[in-house]
């Protein structure tokens, strides 16, 4: 069955170790006719959600006018949402957490949906990417029959580019074939 993607890469390094892992994921899902959207989110403007209650409390849309709305309107409309980030002294980044904070006036809407964590970090010690895993994993707790399809650790990859050649490439390409 083709499935519609979209691929959230939030590393601020365009062409950055977890942007690369969110390629191979592409070209997987791509060579097996699923329809993928990938969005950097550096390229959005996303501002912090204001905890000013105007959607949870009074069931009114966000007032900000930023990009958030279409953003979450396109993870709403998916079936699968990759989730992509470095890793920043053992937790996801700014960017990517500032779009699950603002997921707070949508989140309700965003039922069965199929997920994949992709995180690159300079450190090898695969257990200590587990914590930004935990942060990717506490927001589906809050989602309506969320589905945790798989994880790729890109460990090792401090410098642009040095993801290449890793297994973790060809895990990412697979998942995405898979998909």
């Amino acid at each position: 069955m083709k499935k519609k993607i979209v691929v959230l890469s939030s590393t601020p390094r365009r062409g950055g170790n977890s942007d690369r892992l969110c390629d191979e994921f592409i070209k997987g899902a791509e060579s097996t006719a699923h329809q993928v959207e990938k969005i950097r989110l550096k390229d959005k403007q996303i501002n912090f959600c204001t905890g000013c209650g105007t959607c949870s409390t009074h069931g009114k849309p966000c007032p900000q006018k930023d990009d958030a709305n279409s953003v979450l309107q396109k993870m709403i409309d998916a079936d699968v949402i990759v989730m992509a980030t470095p890793v920043y002294f053992y937790t996801m980044c700014a960017q990517m957490k500032t779009l699950i904070d603002r997921c707070c006036a949508r989140y309700l809407e965003m039922k069965n949906k199929e997920f994949y964590f992709i995180v690159a970090a300079a450190d090898e010690d695969l257990s200590m990417m587990e914590r930004t895993v935990e942060g990717f994993r506490a927001f589906l707790d809050c989602l309506e029959e969320p589905v945790e399809k798989g994880v790729v650790y890109g460990i090792g990859a401090w410098n642009i580019g040095d993801i290449e050649g890793k297994s973790s490439m060809q895990e990412a390409y697979e998942m995405g074939c898979n998909a």
